[in-house]
């Protein structure tokens, strides 16, 4: 019998004020199934025999000092064997959904696991518990940049290159790292007690996701979503390929600012514009130099041409726009459209044409004149030094610099105008942003509505093409033949077939070299897991759309509102109810944890030392929605302590009921209810205080719990639990044992114990899974 609540009951009210509970916490379920039983069924293991309902008691001694680490595992392995984390398909009425955030098939468990983990399992089990039928989704994601550079890294300790091998055996190596080692987060998530139905685990290159992938590109293609375009991109020059915002990060960096003069072409030796820039080897790319049209320094120049610094000669237009601040730097600002977001933009409006002096390696292209193949760091001191020499430098100073790095290579990142995929978002977007307003989604905490609301109301087309080989390749098959035309499908064949209807005549195909952001495959993540883009699936009908979508806050844009848009877009419907977001875990010093930092802590380790249960507690109970939370080993050592007087309170419990063979005891025991008014206000002062907080904790974690706050939820029961029950009531029981009382008081004791425990026992569970498990199984149960 797995620890369970049952199904929801009502409140009975009461003029005095006795709250009782709002869920009939004095039953449990076997599995899924409602089946009250004795309330209990803490004291040992409950069998039914022909005659009777026995009760095998378990004494203090049949306990261990403290609760063993090690039994988790035991704990696991069989509630996953039991099926406890299946859903009930036979329960009508809604079901309580989660699509589990898809860590990195490369990953290894950090913090950020353990606190979605966390939030998530506290979730389920107490949906479970309170009868409905609950969905746990679990998966991984094929991370392309993040696989593809684990396994360049193992070739290259082989000797070999990407290169050396064709695109197929490198692919058909990627596969074979994964069958090996691809399992390792999830088996590290099963540590933290993720109930999830493992059954139904997804990875999203999946056949079945790869086919929702496939179907999803070409529905945006056919209704003119997607297209082909020039556009500036963040580009990493070690992977060869474009990123995500996401894993671009900045960092605060000394560097130097150069100034320099752009002469003025006819000019005599003193018209020149000094200009300012951080690097100077793009000035290749230069196409204009713009100035303030109020600027009375620079006014007379505005309308002729300045020559470009050792281009040989090239000169480029000064324009006049009202986007050059006068009193920031020289007030003359270098233009590259090329290589530059805002001087893009800028480009854009005015007309300038772009250049690109920069190759996909990070080298200086034919553009750069001499320096053509020199990489971008060795061009810009050896340019600044002619520079120098021909007299256009004015002066070098350092400078802080905001530096964009590859999250996954830690390289600088260049912005780069390259030829890529792009998906129209503003349509999706739309749609998106009513289903917030009209209430169809609600986000917790409320506050990150207005992020929300102002990214999707300003978003941009998104560039979903990645230059990599690991990944959903792109379905677009380019016709030979015919430059610039390209023929949409799922697969070669059905390529080929669509190229005859269209030409009348056979091309030859040859399919786009790019693959998909992973951002487009996780977008699909809610429905895709489900079957779509069958709809008639059991799991889609039965379980879409899900219920809460939990994550960092982090993500709001790159993932959830991403998925919000493809939802309605592809189903008619958003994926999920709530979105709850979580803040990040720093250390007890507020810090972002990180290697450089050598702050970084390792959850696997933290359970050695503290046990799951006190790990997962901490972080629960540390958190408010949104907000980060500080990890310190004080408050982890106090949750072990929590564990370890919960464990004690049942050594006490086990210790002063009544033996097996006193049935006459057993029988009393059983006869006192606490489900009525009247029979709580019958009960001697000290018992009928401590079953009425209980009732009011009831009602209060009930609440909190259905309001998203856990935090509040399991600081209400370890108050009640430590100072209330433990430290008092447990403390005046004392006096029932061993003074000088009838037998009845002393079984109104027993039984208030045991009905305290057992609930508190529940209330904890989806905080602190194994050891409410264990005392409850009791013993070799």
């Amino acid at each position: 019998m797995a620890l369970s609540y049952s199904a929801a009951c009502p409140v009975p009210g009461s003029a005095r004020g006795l709250k009782m509970g709002r869920m009939c916490l004095y039953s449990i379920s076997i599995s899924s199934f409602i089946a009250p039983i004795p309330f209990h069924r803490f004291a040992g293991r409950v069998h039914k025999s022909k005659a009777s309902i026995g009760i095998q008691v378990l004494s203090s001694a049949q306990l261990p000092k403290t609760f063993d680490f090690s039994a988790e595992e035991r704990i696991y392995n069989w509630w996953e064997s039991q099926g406890f984390f299946k859903p009930n398909l036979n329960k009508d009425g809604r079901s309580f959904v989660i699509s589990m955030p898809p860590p990195n098939v490369t990953g290894a468990l950090h913090m950020g696991h353990a606190m979605f983990v966390t939030l998530e399992d506290i979730m389920i089990r107490y949906w479970r518990m309170k009868g409905r039928s609950t969905l746990w989704i679990p998966g991984t994601d094929h991370a392309g940049i993040a696989t593809q550079l684990v396994v360049e890294k193992l070739l290259a300790s082989e000797g070999t290159r990407r290169e050396d091998l064709s695109r197929d055996e490198f692919v058909a190596r990627v596969w074979e790292w994964k069958r090996k080692y691809g399992g390792t987060i999830t088996n590290q998530l099963r540590r933290l007690g993720a109930s999830c139905d493992w059954s139904r685990e997804h990875f999203t290159l999946d056949d079945q996701l790869s086919q929702a992938v496939v179907e999803a590109f070409i529905q945006l293609h056919e209704k003119g979503l997607v297209y082909r375009g020039t556009y500036m991109v963040n580009w990493s020059p070690n992977l060869q390929t474009a990123v995500s915002d996401l894993e671009v990060e900045y960092s605060d960096e000394p560097g130097t600012l150069f100034y320099f003069k752009y002469p003025v072409a006819g000019g005599s030796i003193d018209d020149f514009l000094p200009v300012a820039t951080t690097r100077p080897e793009t000035l290749f790319g230069d196409t204009a130099v713009a100035v303030h049209p109020q600027d009375d320094r620079y006014k007379k120049y505005i309308g002729k041409m300045a020559i470009v610094p050792m281009s040989g000669g090239r000169v480029i237009p000064i324009v006049a726009d009202n986007y050059v601040d006068r009193e920031f730097g020289t007030g003359a600002l270098k233009i590259t459209p090329g290589h530059d977001q805002n001087d893009y933009v800028i480009g854009e409006k005015l007309g300038l044409p772009l250049i690109n002096i920069m190759n996909k390696d990070g080298t200086l292209n034919e553009n750069a004149g001499p320096y053509r193949g020199l990489d971008r760091f060795v061009a810009r001191s050896r340019l600044w030094l002619d520079l120098e020499t021909a007299g256009l430098a004015l002066r070098a100073e350092p400078y802080t610099l905001r530096v964009p790095r590859s999250q996954r290579g830690g390289e600088v990142i260049e912005p780069l105008v390259s030829k890529q995929w792009f998906v129209i978002m503003k349509p999706l977007a739309k749609k998106a942003l009513e289903a917030l307003e009209n209430g169809d989604l609600k986000i917790i905490p409320e506050r990150f509505e207005k992020t929300y609301n102002q990214w999707l109301s300003n978003i941009k087309d998104w560039c979903i093409s990645r230059q990599l080989w690991w990944g959903h390749r792109i379905p677009v098959w380019h016709v030979k033949e015919r430059e610039g035309e390209y023929i949409v499908a799922r697969n070669e064949a059905e390529a080929y077939k669509k190229a005859f209807e269209k030409y009348s005549e056979t091309v030859h195909l040859e399919q786009d070299s790019d693959v998909l952001d992973t951002w487009f495959s996780s977008g699909l993540w809610p429905f895709s897991t489900l079957g779509w883009p069958n709809k008639r699936s059991e799991d889609f009908v039965r379980f879409y759309p899900t219920t809460v979508l939990e994550t960092g806050h982090d993500i709001l844009f790159f993932w959830v509102a991403r998925m919000v848009m493809m939802g309605i877009e592809f189903t008619g419907r958003p994926p999920f109810s709530y979105v709850y977001l979580h803040g990040l875990v720093r250390d007890s010093q507020g810090r972002k944890m990180s290697k450089s930092l050598g702050n970084v802590v390792d959850p696997l380790d933290t359970i050695s030392e503290f046990g799951t249960d006190a790990l997962r507690f901490t972080l629960a109970t540390g958190t408010t929605p949104g907000q980060d939370i500080n990890l310190s080993l004080e408050r982890l050592g106090a949750n072990k302590a929590f564990t370890n007087k919960l464990w004690n309170a049942g050594k006490y419990i086990l210790q002063n009921l009544p033996p097996e063979s006193d049935t006459s005891s057993w029988n009393g025991i059983r006869d006192w209810k606490f489900d009525k008014e009247g029979s709580v206000l019958d009960l001697c002062l000290s018992e009928r205080w401590v079953v009425t907080k209980l009732h009011e904790l009831i009602d209060l974690v009930t609440s909190s719990y259905e309001r998203f706050s856990y935090g509040e939820a399991g600081r209400a029961i370890y108050e009640f639990f430590w100072s209330e029950f433990a430290d008092w009531y447990i403390e005046a029981s004392k006096t029932r044992f061993f003074g000088k009382e009838d037998a009845s008081t002393i079984s109104c004791a027993q039984a208030v114990l045991l009905y305290v425990f057992e609930n508190v026992l529940k209330l904890l569970h989806p905080f602190m899974p194994y050891v409410t498990e264990e005392l409850w199984q009791g013993p070799g149960s």
